[in-house]
């Protein structure tokens, strides 16, 4: 199973769109990294998973996340 992820930072108040097999694992991984996005920060929340049998269907819906307003973000959450 693949996933599309929406994690939240309330000290930031960003949201990071992701795409990974482990959601929890990735989760840790961006509390702990040292990337230049999601580096110093440790309040990283999830807040929006959408599962897919595919791949290919999961990188997709990715894609098209990250292109989205920060509105059009907080409606599909709170939907």
């Amino acid at each position: 199973m693949y996933y599309v992820y929406i994690l939240y930072s309330p000290s930031r108040d960003i949201y990071y769109k992701g795409f990974s097999e482990d959601v929890e694992k990735r989760l840790a991984y961006h509390i702990n990294s040292k990337g230049k996005y999601t580096s110093g920060t440790e309040d990283w929340k999830i807040v929006y998973v959408q599962s897919f049998e595919s791949k290919t269907l999961a990188l997709i819906e990715e894609k098209r996340l990250k292109k989205l307003n920060r509105v059009s973000i907080e409606k599909l959450i709170h939907e």
